[in-house]
């Protein structure tokens, strides 16, 4: 108990909410994208089907995979606090690195570019992705916000200099120091914290500093387990483990015993 009470395109002329269609285990469940014949600001207020999270994948054609123009996609979250920004560039290869905060994104210029939009909370850089939380939660329309962050990244990515400081993938520890301290807190902090639900946490995998857990129990479907995953698990792994990056949940909810939507 104690744990749980701590506890979205392309911008070269085009709408950037348009043609959305990617998951993210670390932010909210992703909305279904809609038809780019559709007004892009109709799209929060259209029905929402709460979907599985799964791994992170960048659906792209092989064209625009290797374009020569940098495309960039963005998908918000259900709860529209969060966006997934999907570009045809890889931004961090075999790593992820979590920026809480503007001090965090020191010599690190895509962050510090990010970071310098007034809305820009928090940024997740996971490979080819970029998840930002904004500030502002009751905003629902990502448009101008997703516009500004298209031009920061494609600005930087045209300077060609490196993206992320050297010295975040340098001080990186082996995958086995973050499995065995991210274990460590799921059996000392975490599971104890969820056992009153009658939930438990399993860690599923680590790539690089990337983890990948697995609900089950009364974490599997409670309507609560989003909240749990973003106020409680996030922050209980980052402070045991800081140098841990994106924290992905393969979770099947629909398949729980209290399956959400």
């Amino acid at each position: 108990m104690s744990l749980i009470n701590k506890v979205k395109n392309i911008f070269a002329d085009k709408d950037p909410l348009e043609e959305s269609n990617t998951q993210v285990a670390d932010s909210s469940p992703p909305a279904s994208a809609e038809s780019s014949e559709k007004p892009a600001e109709n799209f929060p207020d259209q029905p929402q089907e709460r979907m599985t999270i799964n791994l992170p994948v960048m659906k792209q054609s092989s064209s625009a995979q290797q374009s020569d123009e940098i495309l960039i996609k963005a998908q918000p979250s259900v709860g529209n606090d969060q966006c997934v920004f999907m570009v045809n560039r890889t931004l961090l290869e075999g790593y992820s690195w979590y920026f809480a905060n503007f001090e965090s994104a020191a010599e690190s210029p895509l962050a510090e570019a990010l970071f310098s939009l007034e809305d820009v909370e928090t940024v997740l850089v996971l490979e080819s992705t970029l998840t930002i939380t904004r500030k502002d939660k009751t905003i629902v329309d990502w448009k101008p916000l997703a516009f500004e962050v298209g031009a920061a990244v494609r600005k930087v990515l045209e300077e060609g200099s490196p993206l992320i400081a050297e010295k975040i993938i340098a001080d990186l520890p082996a995958e086995d120091v973050i499995r065995k301290g991210i274990q460590e807190n799921i059996d000392a902090e975490v599971n104890p914290g969820v056992a009153g639900h009658g939930g438990h946490i399993v860690l599923k995998s680590v790539k690089g500093n990337t983890v990948t857990i697995q609900m089950g129990g009364g974490c599997q479907g409670c309507s609560a387990a989003d909240l749990t995953l973003k106020q409680g698990i996030h922050g209980s792994f980052r402070k045991a483990v800081p140098m841990v990056g994106a924290i992905l949940d393969e979770t099947d909810h629909s398949a729980g015993v209290n399956p959400y939507f």
